[in-house]
């Protein structure tokens, strides 16, 4: 019988895999923690309509990438693609009173062609600060960031900026884009055809190295800044400046949903080939009035984690995790049947000990073989004598030192001592 296998573009994550991911969501909750952001658990599923009100009908996330299906009910429902429409759409409907600072984590869905750093099912740890509109929570953001890679070891992100003004603004800039492009529209490919009167914007994001040449001379955002973007984006500067943060300023960086304004940011990498991009973010001062709230000023990212931790891997800064601390062997019926209570003794007095107990039985050799496979740095070794004297050995596995004995009751002081 065909073996089923998974989704392609959703991947397992073995457990050989669990540890490291364990050990980047600790640090990014730690993180989160110590700046005072509150989390945030959201449904995976939501009317498809909240999508197509935030993102727009005419990007590709909407028009080719959801995957959206009609319920029992005959409702249209969408495994959500990003975080943020549906955190303001939770915020809305709870009546959660800005200032608000969360985040949340989970899975999302896109119907992509799944490469390296992009799947179909991928994971995001999201950010959004709704309430404050000054450039100071933009910078405490990019401060954020930049120091979970100062806590995770990671080296080498660039950070890029621009500011895509107001929506007045915007608007005289995307005209203007229009004509330029326009009158280059033999060179254009499909997609950017297609995007020319819907989402002119995104044309400039475009990874097509033929048209790369041409967007370098298209006009450029920053050049028709409102007075009020532009004094927002270099007071962000200024704040960035401060800290020692380093940025560049790349004028393509654009985001093609009307409710973004002012500042956009990414974190990049050179050693992910096409999909660079680890940490995105940038205001959406529109999104809160969009559906349906006040207008609301709001900032936030988004960071995915399957680039960070493969990015992780390739720079070396993810050990090989120790599965098991203490490995209980139990050699006759008597100690098999006291190695239970041993170990939820053991367990008691050390919660922070992982202790896995031979199950099966097995000769003494055979089960020193499965202690040493299991990757523990020592084997409990409980045979009918020591149940008799209420002892047990100590075999260290990793290191020449000899085997030594001792009463169980003493064990919990001597592991803590040479863990």
């Amino acid at each position: 019988m065909k073996k089923i296998q998974a989704i392609r573009g959703m991947n397992d994550i073995l457990p050989n895999q669990t540890p490291h991911w364990q050990m980047v969501e600790d640090t990014l909750r730690s993180v989160l923690a110590s700046y005072g952001y509150q989390e945030i658990r959201l449904p995976l599923l939501e009317p498809t309509e909240l999508f197509q009100r935030s993102i727009g009908e005419v990007t590709d996330i909407v028009e080719k990438e959801m995957y959206t299906f009609t319920d029992r009910n005959g409702d249209s429902l969408t495994l959500r693609p990003e975080g943020t429409a549906g955190c303001v759409r939770s915020v809305l409907q709870h009546g959660l009173l800005p200032p608000q600072r969360l985040w949340y984590y989970g899975a999302m869905f896109r119907h992509e062609r799944p490469q390296k750093g992009r799947y179909r099912q991928f994971y995001q740890i999201g950010v959004e600060v709704l309430g404050p509109e000054g450039p100071d929570v933009d910078a405490e953001l990019i401060l954020m960031t930049a120091r979970f890679w100062r806590q995770l070891g990671l080296k080498g992100l660039r950070l890029q900026l621009n500011s895509l003004g107001s929506p007045a603004a915007r608007a005289t800039y995307r005209e203007r884009l229009v004509d330029f492009f326009t009158a280059h529209q033999d060179c254009l490919d499909e997609d950017s055809r297609r995007r020319l009167h819907s989402n002119p914007l995104r044309i400039l994001d475009s990874k097509n190295p033929a048209l790369q040449e041409m967007i370098e001379q298209a006009p450029r955002l920053l050049d028709y800044l409102d007075e009020d973007s532009r004094d927002h984006f270099e007071a962000l500067q200024d704040l960035l400046d401060i800290a020692g943060i380093t940025y560049e300023i790349n004028p393509q960086l654009v985001r093609g949903l009307d409710y973004y304004t002012r500042t956009v940011f990414e974190w990049v990498s050179d050693q992910l080939g096409a999909q660079g991009t680890v940490c995105a973010g940038g205001r959406f001062d529109g999104l809160v009035e969009q559906l349906g709230g006040q207008p609301t000023p709001a900032v936030g990212f988004a960071l995915g984690l399957e680039r960070l931790i493969t990015l992780l891997g390739e720079q070396g800064c993810l050990k090989e995790p120790a599965m098991v601390d203490l490995y209980l062997v139990a050699v006759g019926p008597q100690a098999e049947r006291q190695s239970l209570l041993l170990a939820e003794h053991l367990r008691e007095a050390m919660p922070s000990v992982r202790l896995q107990i031979n199950y099966g039985g097995g000769s003494f050799k055979s089960q020193l073989k499965r202690a040493d496979r299991s990757g523990a740095r020592w084997a409990l070794i409980l045979g009918e004598d020591e149940v008799v004297q209420g002892t047990v050995s100590v075999k260290d596995l990793r290191k020449a030192q000899p085997q030594q004995s001792m009463s169980q009751s003493k064990l919990p002081d001597y592991i803590r001592q040479q863990h």
